[in-house]
Parts: structure tokens; sequence; C-alpha cells
């Protein structure tokens, strides 16, 4: 534990963000529209830490005919400033594409498109981040008995530098599942290695086979991929359903993902929890876009029409083993109703399983410690975001992502994030008008960078 003294304190970050992926630029983005409106004396100062080497968000899965499953209009400002700089029409008119874009009619970009509109949104920020440095230590700092703040050391190569805030805030986005005793290999994949995966098959033999599993809209997306990439290969997917089931993205379905639904889902019983998750799951869960499932359906059709078919559908059944030998993947299908079982021999099994959130508390060390955990072993999270810690934690950590279990479905998601960051932020900066003395706080510190 660090300790410190009200004599030697060294200047200090208002915020300290880990991770630099889409929520942590709308944080960045929300504190530059807020510094610029309230001038230095009371300017919120920050710092960002990616590990990554430049902004990315999903690369593997930015298939060149795939589109976002949300509105253009839930980017990363519009739904909190409407007025600003940094939403995706702005993006759009420097680029040259507003009106092309308008006359297409649609609310959902390629993805691809929104990709490259969070670069440039980040690359507008840029000053406030450190890629390529990886966050390995996060101490507490005591100050009369309580912490005060955190020193933050991160690593980039052989440099190793520590910063110190008042606040955390954890943006360190989702981790890839795969299930228990498979392991990611060259020949056995996570959906979010698709495309740098597929690149290391070009020159080589052509695949014969693929084998997908998976009911979700990266399966489907993953199946319709390869089918056309590779048109020599069989493509087969594999799940437990007997078909893939359409995403209900109605408007009274997507009520789940306004931001006074948060307010609604955070003060309900667990019982009403529970009710609405399972009500609304198939807004985002394991469900596919309708136009895709029509695309897929027909092609398997003509397929069948033809005598020509590479694109098969072994539902109702879940993969039971996947051994790699030299050239291949001997993966074992079984059927759920007879129990029988089919050997596929592939040249790449792909698993589209979904992701999980990163363990927030697991880089905090001692800090994580301070933090309180609800009945059932998860983090407690207050309606701002701040997890709660015990009495002697004054340094605030805020939680963007891995909230679902008190803020709803839409906590990991894009549709509240341009809400959330204004709610953060509102909330530090409310908490923040006192110095570790008590006085009124006039002038914000400038950053500290110290190499070790």
């Amino acid at each position: 534990m660090s300790p410190a003294s009200p004599d030697d304190v060294p200047p200090v970050h208002d915020l300290i963000g880990i991770g630099f992926g889409p929520s942590n630029v709308a944080m960045a983005i929300a504190l530059t529209e807020r510094n610029s409106r309230v001038g230095r004396q009371q300017a919120v100062t920050a710092h960002f830490f990616e590990r990554q080497p430049r902004f990315g968000w999903h690369r593997g899965m930015l298939i060149d005919d795939a589109t976002m499953q949300v509105s253009f209009l839930k980017d990363l400002v519009t739904l909190r400033n409407p007025s600003s700089e940094f939403s995706f029409l702005c993006y759009l008119q420097s680029e040259g594409r507003l009106v092309d874009f308008v006359n297409g009619k649609s609310l959902f970009p390629l993805r691809v498109e929104f990709h490259d509109y969070f670069e440039w949104a980040a690359a507008k920020v840029d000053d406030m981040v450190s890629y390529g440095h990886e966050v390995i230590d996060v101490r507490p700092v005591v100050l009369d008995g309580v912490v005060e703040y955190v020193d933050v050391t991160s690593r980039s190569g052989s440099e190793v530098v520590v910063h110190r805030a008042r606040n955390l805030v954890i943006g360190t986005g989702l981790r890839p599942q795969m299930p228990d005793g498979v392991e990611r290999t060259d020949r056995v994949w996570h959906t979010s290695d698709l495309l740098a995966r597929v690149e290391g098959l070009d020159g080589a033999e052509p695949p014969s086979r693929f084998v997908v599993v998976g009911a979700g809209q990266s399966a489907a997306e993953n199946v319709a991929y390869l089918h056309r990439r590779f048109p020599e290969a069989e493509v087969c997917a594999v799940f437990s359903r007997y078909g893939y089931s359409p995403a209900d993205d109605s408007g009274f379905a997507n009520r789940i993902f306004d931001p006074d639904a948060v307010d609604e889902y955070f003060t309900a019983p667990d019982e009403t929890k529970r009710k609405l998750m399972g009500y609304h799951g198939n807004t985002n869960y394991a469900v596919v876009d309708i136009d895709l499932i029509d695309d897929l359906y027909r092609t398997a059709y003509q397929e069948k029409v033809l005598g020509t078919e590479r694109l098969r559908f072994l539902n109702v059944s879940r993969v039971v083993g996947a051994v790699e030998t030299p050239d291949r993947v001997r993966t074992t299908v079984e059927s759920l109703v007879t129990g029988e079982r089919t050997t596929l021999d592939a040249d790449v099994v792909v698993y589209a399983t979904g992701y999980l959130p990163a363990d927030a508390l697991g880089l905090l060390g001692e800090v994580g410690e301070r933090c309180r955990l609800d009945a059932q072993g998860r983090v407690r999270v207050e309606r701002d975001y701040r997890v709660a810690t015990d009495p002697g934690m004054r340094c605030g950590v805020y939680l963007q992502g891995g909230t679902e279990h008190t803020h709803g479905i839409t906590s990991s998601l894009l549709s509240n994030t341009a809400i959330r960051v204004g709610e953060i932020l509102d909330s530090i900066v409310g908490r923040g008008q006192n110095d570790a003395s008590g006085r009124p706080r006039d002038v914000v510190d400038d950053e500290i960078s110290t190499p070790l």
C-alpha cells in the first residue's frame, strides 16, 4: 500500500481510464466537451491506457457486408448531446458521404464503417490516451487512514510508468468465451479470430470443410462469410435449435435499451430482473437478423435444388468432441434427439460461443479487496456505475460493462453508452468538489507521469 501525506501528495488526475474501446472513447469525448464549456479552472483531468497499439473494436468480425444491429443515432454522443461535433453524422460529413448515406434510407451502417467512425472519434481525443500500455498494477494510496487515490502502473515494452488518480473508470470490454476444455488454436477459432485467421489460409491448400458452432448473429455471419469466401468448401452449422431464431428489434421490445429502462431495472426486485432478462433476452442473445436468416435459408434451398449442397445445418445437435490431427480437426456431432454421433473431419472449427465481461476487479489487487459483493458473489454497483466499497475507500471505481446484473441488458452494449458516460462524469464531478482536506477545489492539479 502506497503511503502518502498532505505535504507530499503528488499532482493527480481526476480520472484514469483503463481500456480505450468505444465506452472510454465516449468518456474522453464527454470530458472534452465539458472542459471546453467550463474552462481550465473547473476542468476534469484524465488519462487513458490501452494495451492495443491503436484503436480496435472487434476487428476480427469486420466482415465487409455485415451491418450494425443498432441505429447510427446510438453513436458515442448523440443521445447525450445531439449537437456534438463527434457524432456519426459529423463523421459522414467529414468523409463526404453524408448525402449518400441519407439516400440509402438505412438506420444501420456497415460495421466496418462504424468502426471507421470510432477510429475517427478516437483520433480526435488521442492526446488523452497512451496506446500500447498495459495496466499491470493498481495500488491504494492512503491519506489520513482513507484510500484517497490509486497509483496505476502501466508498462509499454521496457518502460514502466505510474499515474495517480482520484477515480478509475474501467472499460476493459469483453473476452471471448470458449466451451470448457476447448482451447483456441490454429484450427480451432473463436469468432473474434475470424478475419485474422482466414488470412492465414490464403496460399495454402484450399479448405474443404468448416464447422461453425453456435446459433447467434456471429455464428450466422461466419457461416455466410465462409460459404461465400471459400466457394469449394462445405460449411456445416451446428446448433441445438431447429433453426436460427430471429432477433426482436420491434419498437416496443427495444425499449429495454432506453435510458429510462436502466432506472427501472436498477430499482426492480431480483425476481423482476430475472423475468425481464427472460422476456427480452431475444433482443440481443443467441438471435439473428431476419434478413440474414432468410438469405441462408434461400441459399440452402437453392443448393438442394441444384444438387450442390455445400451449406449444411446440423440442427438439434451439439459438438461433443473436437480432436486435432496434423491437418484436420476430427469433430464429433451428437444428435440431441437420438444420441447418434456423426464424425466430421474439418479444416477449421469456429466457436461462436459469445463473450464474457472481463474481470474488472481482478486487476485491482488490494483495491479490489475493498469492493463489496452481493449475496451471489457479484460486484455491487451503485446507480451511477460506481462500485460500492468499504468506508475507507474514497477513491471512486466506475465500471463500463460487467453491470448487467444491476443495470440490465444494455450494460455492455452501444445503446446506452453516450448516456452512461455522462452519468459517470456527473458523478465524478459531483463527488469531487472538495479536496483531500475537505476544502473546495479551485484549481485542478496537473497530471503526473513518473517513470520508475
